[in-house]
């Protein structure tokens, strides 16, 4: 199968670490090593990892001022409000996804490939997707990771809110299957267009192979005094959400009656000076270690040096992630400790492999560390589930999946 693999998103650059940019990749490695013929078109490339097994087409964003300003003229937006930073950046997305369309058919006939499928993972305040598909007259299969309008507006900043709404309305309609990475986003699409398109949920998945061949740790463990005591670890951004702050208080708690124990917090992110400057007032700051941003290539290495990994997201109302870090470590053998929040809970099986606890809670974090650290049979027999349990979620599963739903969408199309 032919598949054109769309990700407009300029946030999202296909050779970057965040865990959006490991999805891009590794949902096109598994296709092809399937045996699909895969071109990925991006609005942003990035670096800092090999590309994926595909033909590349860089679609980028533009870049004349003059271009925005005709934009904004026909939008009736002042001249004035393009001096505002997060005018210019929606404005520049709205005139991406006027062009994107015809761009990427020119391109596409350029290089002689003609899609059987159009997937794409849906971008803020874009359409073009929908109009592609149009053109070849395939099915368009729409990934959908996040309720995005929200979650733009709330963490970033959003002015063309209505705008936003009415243009991810239309993205969910035009396409003929939405892929939701979980049960909060798939009611979170129910909401925006009822029951207007097939909805299907499909949990991120994981290189089981890669992973669950481990890594070499040793390194890591001399290079960053790591001891032979038992390691601790996070792998992720330090963005509020995603906790930090309460793991660094629930491992105070048990630092000083594991005081061999260490604790490795990798990444980068908005939170990260705060991580540092807390940890160096912290009474056990010579257990903890900041790394910072590793490339995702390294991740089974950082892994391998741990024997337990946290996933301490904070407390939220709707938890609609499908948490990529958390299968990773599993797939590896490592025990996950985690709120239990939306889909973690069916990812970790509480007492098999990993404990859950409640969100927002420090004592009870420290309460799930203490007991791993305290019994090392436990944590053996939570790796071995671990591994077996990730063995049945590798991306290959999920590209198998996904596209077979392109059946009946293109039967659909015909009907």
């Amino acid at each position: 199968m032919k598949i054109l693999y769309l990700n407009a998103d300029s946030g999202i650059p296909v050779l970057g670490d965040k865990g959006a940019s490991v999805h891009v990749r590794e949902f096109v490695a598994a296709a092809a090593s399937l045996g699909h013929e895969v071109v990925l078109a991006c609005a942003a490339l990035g670096e800092g990892n090999p590309p994926p097994p595909a033909r590349i087409l860089h679609l980028e964003m533009p870049k004349d001022p003059t271009v925005l300003t005709a934009v904004g003229r026909r939008l009736g937006i002042p001249v004035s409000d393009l001096d505002v930073a997060e005018m210019r950046r929606e404005i520049r997305r709205l005139a991406y996804d006027d062009t994107l369309a015809q761009r990427a058919t020119a391109e596409l006939a350029r290089i002689g490939f003609r899609p059987d499928v159009v997937y794409e993972r849906h971008s803020l305040l874009s359409r073009a997707g929908a109009e592609i598909a149009a053109h070849y007259g395939v099915a368009r299969i729409l990934e959908v990771n996040a309720p995005l309008v929200d979650e733009q507006a709330r963490y970033r900043g959003l002015r063309l809110v209505d705008r936003a709404r009415a243009m991810e309305a239309q993205s969910y309609r035009g396409a003929q299957v939405v892929v939701a990475v979980s049960d909060a986003v798939a009611a979170h699409v129910r909401q925006v267009i009822g029951d207007a398109v097939r909805i299907e949920v499909v949990a991120n998945g994981v290189d089981a192979e890669r992973f669950g061949h481990g890594g070499e740790g040793d390194g890591l463990r001399r290079s960053f005094g790591l001891g032979d005591g038992t390691v601790v670890g996070f792998i992720g951004s330090f963005k509020p959400w995603h906790g930090v702050d309460l793991l660094i208080g629930a491992f105070e708690e048990v630092a000083t009656s594991h005081p061999s124990s260490r604790l490795v917090a990798v990444g980068d992110g908005p939170d990260w000076e705060a991580a540092r400057d807390r940890v160096a007032a912290s009474s056990c700051a010579g257990q903890i270690r900041l790394p910072g941003r590793v490339p995702h290539a390294e991740i089974p290495n950082w892994l391998a040096t741990m024997d337990v990994t946290v996933a301490p997201y904070a407390p939220q109302d709707r938890f609609y992630f499908s948490p990529l870090k958390i299968i990773e470590s599993l797939a590896a053998g490592r025990p996950v400790v985690a709120p239990r929040l939306g889909q973690i809970a069916e990812i970790v099986q509480d007492g098999e492999t990993g404990i859950l606890y409640e969100p927002g809670s420090v004592a009870g974090c420290a309460q799930a560390l203490g007991a791993l650290l305290a019994q090392p049979a436990l944590r053996r027999r939570m790796a071995d589930n671990a591994r077996a349990f990730a063995t049945e979620r590798s991306w290959k599963r999920v590209v198998e999946t996904v596209l077979g739903f392109d059946a009946g969408a293109q039967a659909g199309l015909r009907a």
